[in-house]
């Protein structure tokens, strides 16, 4: 192994394993990197169901993202765009203005082909059943209340086992709602970390591709955060791991799997 490569992997694993002691989280499973499946393992299955995310549990991602969104009748559902006009043809609005009747009653999954015919919007409460005790929570919180959906977190003792994708500015709310659950910001630029984290004293960042350096991880690391970043491509993983990323959330979580137990063996 040439020794720059085992230099990038000892200290990838090192700061790994030091962020890991900070948290309440489990070690990852694929070498020393946290494999957060965004949308879920999405690769020809419907994006942010329950299909989706049981794939990633199969493959062993340590985390599924999970965009969540209220309806018009106050429940919470797995829907990355504000409306459904892209899920199924024919269907139409935003999910804000849509009760779960209406929403369950789409199927989303004919446009992937007929194997998925039937697939259908999975609730919050749902997918939290589907992945306890198997999988993280990865949760982007689009347009939904801290309160209420800390309930259903805190209601299956699952507090360790989601991490919440916030604006700095909810910091607080979270922590009066749920002081067990793990934030982890977005602080956006860079120049903003040393605001955040002083302000806040946040356990968790999730920086996406374009405001990540190899100055960033040395900067949380050094308060004890742990760091899981947006990656651009399949291209930025060599980056994001001599930079020292925690964890790593990807379209490709098979392939990201396949590339760490690759890079592992060199």
């Amino acid at each position: 192994m040439h020794s720059k490569l085992t230099f990038v992997l000892v200290t990838t694993f090192a700061l790994a394993a030091h962020a890991t002691d900070e948290l309440p989280l489990k070690p990852p499973n694929n070498g020393g990197v946290y494999v957060i499946a965004h949308r879920g393992a999405h690769q020809d299955i419907p994006e942010n169901t329950l299909a989706a995310y049981e794939k990633a549990i199969e493959l062993g991602c340590d985390f599924v993202e999970v965009d969540i969104r209220t309806t018009k009748d106050g429940k919470f559902v797995s829907v990355h765009n504000r409306t459904i006009d892209a899920y199924a043809d024919g269907a139409s609005g935003a999910v804000s203005d849509l009760t779960l009747a209406e929403l369950k009653a789409i199927d989303i999954g004919i446009k992937h082909g007929e194997e998925w015919k039937g697939t259908r919007i999975p609730t919050f409460e749902e997918i939290l059943d589907l992945c306890k005790g198997r999988c993280g929570i990865y949760l982007d919180l689009k347009d939904a209340p801290i309160d209420a959906v800390a309930q259903l977190v805190i209601s299956r003792n699952m507090e360790h086992a989601v991490v919440w994708c916030i604006s700095p500015g909810k910091i607080t709310a979270l922590r009066n709602a749920c002081p067990e659950c793990i934030e982890m910001p977005d602080p956006g630029s860079e120049s903003n970390l040393p605001r955040v984290i002083e302000r806040y004293q946040p356990r968790m960042m999730a920086p996406v591709w374009h405001d990540f350096s190899d100055s960033y991880v040395p900067t949380c690391h050094k308060a004890g955060i742990t760091v899981f970043v947006d990656e651009d491509d399949e291209s930025s993983w060599d980056d994001a791991l001599a930079w020292g990323a925690d964890g790593i959330q990807t379209d490709a979580p098979e392939v990201l799997i396949q590339f760490l137990k690759d890079r592992a063996r060199d």
